[in-house]
């Protein structure tokens, strides 16, 4: 599905289909997407396995949702694609080769790609198989593209743990640390020069959320960190941490805790001020993913966070992955979805501006565009639905 909001006039439009999965009912088959110089629409549907290829589409008209074409069709999970008017697309992306290891391809114009490359591939003794997550971010002042990823022990992906960090300012064609030492990929080793947080030493899982960069090009890493990958108290606690690279050294620092591991967020890097919105809050299906929505700020560079505003409360069902567009503009800042994780229930989207104030948007849209819906005013159908 795409969507659009207009900024000038604060509408939705109906949403589009653009590929139909049809009775495929997997998370692993979540899109992404991208806007290039011209305007032009690309969405990147993901895969699964070999078991379905991954799809690139692209609209047939400039900042237009109503129809797309298709591009292409391969091997692709996890897409996380790049756009820069100048080099074109920049395409992280997951294979089943050894369960879970990680690629990359280039293109300039988002239909011929170059051959695909490999950039983990993790294997210690004892292992037969390697894995891993990856979390993209990108600088469009510097040109630095940045990869954090953990690694899965033998390929087991509940065994997630560590953060490597990789950054390439000549569009992969080099990798290197963040104090600028060159690694070569793929990343094999254990202890890799590439290795920011060492977790399993402790015999922690790791989860990043996100990546993005302050206002000098170095990175800031939202990630969760738990003793285990299965759901309620016991692996707990869940703990919310920020990565920082100083320009010297990286720095570590708690900003809260919540119930589950898959509860997702979002990192904004402003002068001044930082900000995360994240479902840190006890959610009506507790030990589940998502909980309610929080917004946490910290005005000394991540060292000290305090909780400003809790953006949903007394909801029915939780609340979860709270993602930030690309140069999120104030109204449109930070969107997410509703829905019980314990069984197949209706979810809507939500979206939050600047200030936190969150609009809900219609489950059926009556005419091609519509006002999103605040939930300080929801109506009468929303708030049934809604209740406990």
């Amino acid at each position: 599905m795409a969507g659009c909001f207009d900024h000038k006039t604060g509408l939705l439009q109906k949403p589009t289909v653009v590929f139909d999965k049809e009775s495929v009912n997997d998370p692993h088959d979540n899109p992404s997407l991208q806007i290039d110089k011209d305007g032009y629409l690309w969405v990147f549907v993901s895969g699964r396995s070999k078991k379905r290829p991954g799809h690139i589409y692209k609209s047939d008209k400039p900042f237009d949702i109503t129809s797309f074409h298709h591009i292409k069709s391969w091997e692709m999970t996890y897409p996380q694609p790049i756009y820069d008017p100048k080099r074109g697309f920049f395409l992280n992306f997951t294979q089943y080769t050894g369960v879970r290891r990680l690629y990359w391809s280039t293109s300039k114009d988002g239909t011929e790609w170059s051959e695909i490359k490999n950039l983990a591939n993790i294997i210690t003794p004892g292992d037969t198989k390697s894995g891993h997550y990856e979390i993209t971010g990108y600088d469009p002042v510097t040109g630095k593209i940045v990869v954090t990823f953990n690694r899965h022990k033998n390929g087991d992906c509940d065994t997630r743990t560590n953060i490597y960090y990789l950054e390439s300012s000549d569009w992969g064609k080099t990798w290197k640390t963040a104090s600028g030492k060159k690694v070569e990929t793929p990343v094999t080793t254990l202890d890799s020069p590439a290795l920011i947080l060492d977790a399993q030493s402790k015999g922690q899982n790791v989860y990043i959320k996100d990546v993005n960069f302050d206002s000098k090009g170095r990175a800031v890493v939202l990630f969760v960190t738990s003793y285990g990958h299965k759901p309620g108290p016991k692996y707990g606690p869940r703990q919310w941490s920020v990565a920082r690279w100083t320009g010297k050294e990286w720095e570590f620092h708690d900003i809260t805790t919540s119930t589950h591991n898959y509860d997702s967020g979002s990192i904004w890097v402003e002068d001044g001020e930082w900000t995360v919105i994240a479902p840190t809050g006890k959610g009506p299906q507790l030990w589940q993913t998502g909980g309610e929505v929080e917004m946490w700020k910290s005005y000394d560079k991540g060292a000290t966070w305090t909780k400003i505003k809790e953006l949903t409360e007394d909801s029915r069902y939780n609340m979860g992955y709270c993602r930030r567009p690309l140069h999120a503009a104030d109204d449109f800042y930070c969107f997410w979805s509703d829905g019980n994780p314990e069984r197949l229930t209706q979810s809507h989207l939500y979206f939050c501006d600047r200030e936190g104030n969150v609009f809900i948007m219609p489950y059926n849209f009556s005419d091609e565009w519509t006002h999103p819906i605040p939930l300080a005013e929801a109506g009468k159908e929303f708030a049934v639905y809604n209740k406990k």
